[in-house]
């Protein structure tokens, strides 16, 4: 239809579209948020990997990596009773079966009967020159209570177990976690057939890929 200057009307565009524009936003950002709130919901749950702490020399370091191995955490304490047959043994297994497939994780304590009073520096001076400790230590921390680190803290409520005094030890898997707990009077010894077992599996599992 032409009209009076002779050009071609032009008809009104059809208006569909842009009634459905808004709903399509709104439905695109539903889309979203499901998508967002599923994605969490799948987030991986944290284990002891997942946690970052502060190593003996005074840098931030992640555990994760040390996923993929077996751990053995303990708190160790200069001064103790305990010390020199753990720390003999501890070091033992270290050599025994460690670094690949597995380590000994120190986390000295001054938390049960002040027996870890010394520095860092002088904490791992007296592990290294007196037993050769070629393990992972760690800065002295708090491991019970309100004041534990968040890693310690996933321990406790991953076993129920809580360290009531220097040398306890959590075994933890290669997938980070935790399999089991024992307190100070349980040696290292009695303890070494659990961790060897769960390094077979690593190796056994290598061998299955390879």
């Amino acid at each position: 239809m032409l009209d009076p200057e002779g050009s071609v009307e032009h008809q009104p565009a059809s208006s569909f579209p842009k009634v459905l524009l808004i709903p399509l936003a709104m439905l695109l950002a539903i889309a979203a948020l499901l998508l967002l709130a599923f994605s969490a919901t799948r987030q991986k749950e944290p284990d002891f990997y997942t946690f970052k702490v502060v190593n003996i020399r005074g840098k931030l370091v992640s555990l994760e990596k040390y996923r993929g191995s077996v751990s053995l955490v303990v708190n160790v304490a200069s001064e103790c009773g305990y010390t020199d047959s753990h720390y003999k043994a501890l070091q033992q297994l270290q050599r025994d079966l460690g670094p690949y497939h597995f380590n000994v994780l120190a986390f000295p304590c001054n938390q049960f009967g002040q027996q870890e009073p010394d520095t860092n520096k002088e904490i791992e001076s007296f592990a290294r020159k007196t037993y050769g400790a070629s393990f992972p230590m760690f800065s002295k921390i708090t491991v019970s209570g309100a004041g534990a680190i968040p890693a310690y803290k996933y321990l406790i409520a991953s076993t129920g177990e809580e360290p009531t005094w220097n040398f306890w030890k959590y075994l933890v898997d290669p997938n980070g976690k935790v399999v089991k707990a024992w307190d100070s009077t349980v040696s290292v010894e009695e303890i070494r057939p659990h961790v060897t077992e769960l390094v077979r599996k690593i190796i056994l599992k290598k061998k299955d890929e390879l």
